[in-house]
């Protein structure tokens, strides 16, 4: 069978065997957690594909889809790359990230203080007349 003959489409709704992992109470937010993974991970792809279609267009000044397709990254660019791809999602990460670091230090969570701050009263700031 080769590539072509295969429905990528058909293959990408399958379910996978046995039940799916429960990380949050709600299950809306684990749905919402996987269809935001599924989009990083294309996010991803779609940068390297540009950084492979910038690192040619350096190189040739001109470049066809089959150039794009045979492009293998040398060692320094797939380093390059792993690094993107790592500081990429730990932005897109970062407040599940601050969530457990919260946890950790024991710190009361963001809504605790926003709570807070709404409470005092704030001064208006001076005018100048």
């Amino acid at each position: 069978m080769s590539e072509s003959d295969i429905d990528w489409v058909a293959r990408s709704g399958k379910r996978a065997k046995g039940r799916r992992p429960e990380y949050f109470a709600d299950p809306a937010v684990d749905r919402l957690t996987s269809i935001l993974m599924a989009l990083v991970g294309e996010v991803s792809a779609l940068r390297e594909r540009l950084d492979t279609v910038e690192r040619l267009l350096e190189a040739k000044n001109a470049i066809s889809r089959e150039d794009i397709e045979a492009y293998a990254p040398d060692r320094e660019a797939g380093a390059e790359r792993g690094l993107a791809t790592k500081a990429f999602v730990a932005r897109v990460l970062r407040a599940v990230q601050q969530e457990a670091e919260a946890i950790e230090a024991n710190d009361p969570p963001i809504e605790h203080w926003v709570e807070e701050l709404g409470r005092k009263e704030q001064p208006c700031p001076p005018t100048s007349s």
